[in-house]
């Protein structure tokens, strides 16, 4: 069992990104020290009310202070991008972070990304596919000739090669069931989204063991999720402290679409007790324990991470959860799961 953070880059656009950023930094240092074993950040462009900073060099600077910590890309547009820079951008990183990088791709779902990119839409998974496998060879090949419907490369050599061999691990993430299932044929970990119910993700793992098996591929050996997360004494406090600030998370997931990038008719309009129900990880040690466990069994997930941290939140009060994870959670598995995979 791994427990992960995600250094939340978004904040409202009023507020110091200096101030947030230093913040930033020093909730990696109390994650690392509390036996969190990795530190994620997001992306997203053109994203008010909030303002963004851009997850590789964010991590990149993280990497000096987050020891021995996994760095996750939570996740990378793959389709905005020509998958030359993604290779030598991230392999970049892998070596500033001596082999601690892992790649998170999604395919995104909001328009005006696609547009500032000058990337059509329609054309977002075929340009996934072919960039997801693009990089792949260009991290374990000499020399790379592809000619594909979007990208074409003639002998071309990846000018810097990651630590890691044969690449970074790669985590697929995904909403819709088509490309649940295509993360199981490729034989990637699919990386659980956090909108969804632990119902629809019981569901939804199926359908990702049903592809591994029809690409006659082995379960990986991490199964990572993304939770949204708030620990205090009691229920109700975890409530109180949390439910301002999700409501609002998710009032702009509304607004940009997301819970239209799920499967069924999601809707984040709704009361915050129907909204946090089966979907967030909320309450005392003892509930978020049992929340956890929950989604080891019915989920398969061993790779757990946090967001803490929302727009308008204090740093202090996700600092508190970070504090509280490593105080009691976080050994509760040690103890009861040690280094299981």
């Amino acid at each position: 069992m791994k427990f992960g953070v995600m250094a939340m880059p978004q904040h409202p656009s009023t507020d110091s990104a200096t101030q947030r950023f230093h913040e930033t930094v020093e909730l990696t240092r109390l994650a690392r020290d509390a036996g969190f074993s990795s530190i994620a950040c997001g992306q997203h462009f053109l994203s008010p009310p909030y303002q963004n900073l851009q997850s590789i060099p964010l991590l990149a600077r993280l990497a000096a202070d987050s020891g021995d910590m996994q760095l996750v890309l939570s996740i990378l547009l793959l389709p905005l991008y020509s998958p030359a820079d993604v290779a030598e951008t991230v392999a970049t990183l892998d070596v500033i972070s001596e082999g601690r990088v892992v790649l998170g791709v999604g395919l995104g779902y909001r328009d005006i990304e696609y547009q500032a990119f000058n990337v059509e839409r329609r054309h977002r998974v075929g340009r996934f596919l072919e960039s997801l496998e693009l990089v792949q060879r260009l991290w374990t090949e000499d020399e790379v000739t592809f000619h594909g419907r979007h990208f074409n490369l003639d002998n071309a050599t990846c000018a810097i090669h990651p630590v890691q061999q044969p690449h970074p691990p790669i985590w697929v993430a995904a909403n819709f069931d088509t490309v649940v299932r295509r993360a199981g044929e490729l034989g990637l970990p699919w990386f659980v989204n956090p909108h969804a119910t632990l119902e629809t993700l019981e569901r939804q793992t199926a359908i990702y063991m049903e592809g591994l098996e029809a690409g006659g591929k082995e379960m990986p050996p991490e199964m990572p999720i993304i939770k949204e997360m708030h620990i205090a004494p009691t229920h109700e406090e975890a409530v109180r402290n949390a439910q301002p600030y999700m409501e609002a998370k998710y009032q702009a997931y509304a607004d940009w679409g997301q819970d239209k990038a799920l499967p069924g008719d999601e809707d984040f309009r709704i009361p915050f007790e129907e909204l946090a129900r089966d979907r967030f990880i909320l309450g005392s040690s003892e509930e978020v324990i049992q929340q956890i466990e929950d989604h080891r069994q019915r989920v398969g997930a061993n790779h757990f991470m946090f967001r803490i941290w929302y727009p308008g939140m204090d740093a202090r009060m996700a600092m508190r959860v970070v504090e509280q994870m490593g105080d009691s959670v976080i050994p509760y598995f040690e103890s009861r799961y040690g280094d299981e995979e």
